[in-house]
C-alpha cells in the first residue's frame, strides 16, 4: 500500500488527481493539508482527514508521498520541506519556476534516496496515445513533420489580465502539457525556434505561443492561442506515404469538468466521431483511408509508475532529465516573450 498526503485542496487535487487515486486499490489517500478551509469550495471525502496543520502531514510516519498540488510560487518550498521529511513528492506542473530549483530538488532527492518527480499526467491522453501508435504502426513512412495545437477560445482570459507574470503565462501554465509530450516520445531536439507573444501588446498576458523542435530533418510545432474560435487539430502527422489526422482533444478533461467521473466505464472514451483519420498509400502504391480507433486515456497512471518506483523499486518513467529540460525549454521561451 502507498500511503499519500496532499498539499493543496483545490481543483487540481479535486479534479486531476483524486477522482483517480480513491480508484487504485493500492493507494490510500490519508491526509489533505488545506490553508483556508472556510474558502474549500470542493466537497469533503469521508474518508479523508483534512487538517490546517502542516507539520501534521509532514510527520506522519505513515504517509511515504506528499503530492504538491499549489500555485507554483510555492512548489519548491513544499518539495524541499517534504524531501526535508523523508517523503517522496510529486508535485503539479510546471514543475519549478525555474531549471535551477528543479535541480535543487533533484539534488535533494538523490542525497535522501528518495524520489522527486513532475506529475505529466498529459502524457496519458488518448489523443497522445493514439499518435504514437499511429507514429509506430510505420504507414506513415519516415515522419516529416508533426503538429500539435492546444487551442482555446476565452478571449475574456487575456483581455480581463492586464499585468505580465512570467510564471503565470500561459506557455508556464499549458505549454507545459505539450513539451512534455515532444520531449518525452521524441528526445532532446536539436535546436528549437521560439514564438512567445502577448498578442493585446507589451505587459498583457502572453496568450499565444508558437514553438518548433527540430530533429534533423523532422520538425514538432507545438502551437496554442487563446482566440482560436474554431479549433485546429489536436494532432496532424505528416510522413512521406501519408497523413494523420485526429481533430479532437483527449476527453477526460471534458467529462471531469462535467463531474462525470473514472468510475463510469465510457470516461473519457472517444466515439467514433472523434476517431482520427489515417490517409496513406501502401506498398503497392494502393491508396488507403481508415479511421484509427482511439487509445483510452488514464492520467492515473501517472500513479502508478510512481507507485512501481516507491514499492517495487521500478524506474521512473518521467525521468529528471526530461523535467530539467520542460523547464529550460520554458524559460528561454519565456524570456523571448514579445
Amino acid at each position: 500500500m502507498l500511503t499519500i498526503g496532499y498539499i493543496g485542496n483545490g481543483k487540481s487535487t479535486n479534479r486531476y488527481h483524486l477522482p483517480f487515486v480513491l480508484q487504485r486499490e493500492n493507494i490510500k489517500v490519508k491526509t489533505i493539508y488545506r490553508r483556508n478551509p472556510d474558502r474549500d469550495s470542493w466537497e469533503a471525502h469521508p474518508s479523508i482527514h483534512y487538517t490546517t496543520n502542516l507539520t501534521e502531514i509532514m510527520n506522519d510516519a505513515e504517509i511515504q508521498l506528499i503530492v504538491v498540488n499549489t500555485a507554483v510560487e510555492s512548489h519548491f518550498e513544499y518539495a524541499k520541506m517534504a524531501l526535508e521529511h523523508n517523503k517522496h513528492v510529486l508535485v503539479e506542473k510546471p514543475f519549478m519556476l525555474t531549471k535551477e530549483e528543479a535541480e535543487e530538488i533533484f539534488a535533494l532527492a538523490k542525497e535522501k534516496g528518495l524520489i522527486a518527480q513532475c506529475y505529466q499526467n498529459r502524457r496519458y491522453d488518448s489523443d497522445f496515445l493514439t499518435a504514437k501508435k499511429v507514429l509506430e504502426s510505420g504507414k506513415l513512412g519516415d515522419l516529416l513533420e508533426v503538429e500539435m495545437h492546444y487551442d482555446y477560445f476565452r478571449p475574456e482570459t487575456p483581455e480581463s489580465t492586464h499585468t505580465f507574470t512570467y510564471y503565470h503565462s500561459y506557455l508556464y501554465g499549458h505549454g507545459t502539457h505539450t513539451i512534455d509530450q515532444v520531449i518525452s516520445y521524441f528526445g532532446k531536439p536539436d535546436h528549437i525556434h521560439y514564438d512567445v507573444r502577448q498578442l493585446l501588446g507589451t505587459g498583457r498576458m502572453n496568450d499565444y505561443f508558437d514553438l518548433d523542435f527540430y530533429y534533423d530533418k523532422l520538425k514538432v510545432s507545438v502551437k496554442s492561442s487563446f482566440f482560436r474560435l474554431v479549433q485546429r487539430p489536436s494532432f496532424v502527422l505528416y510522413g512521406k506515404k501519408g497523413v494523420f489526422v485526429k481533430q479532437t482533444e483527449d476527453r477526460q478533461e471534458e467529462h471531469l469538468k462535467l463531474f462525470y467521473m473514472p468510475h463510469h466505464a465510457n470516461f473519457g472514451i472517444d466515439l467514433p466521431q472523434h476517431y482520427g483519420t489515417l490517409t496513406y498509400m501502401d506498398e503497392q502504391g494502393v491508396y488507403h483511408e481508415e479511421k484509427v480507433v482511439s487509445e483510452v486515456g488514464d492520467y492515473g497512471r501517472v500513479y502508478d509508475d510512481i507507485y512501481n518506483a516507491i514499492i517495487n523499486g521500478a524506474d521512473k518513467q518521467i525521468k529528471d532529465e526530461q523535467t530539467l529540460l520542460a523547464m529550460e525549454i520554458l524559460e528561454q521561451g519565456i524570456k523571448q516573450c514579445k
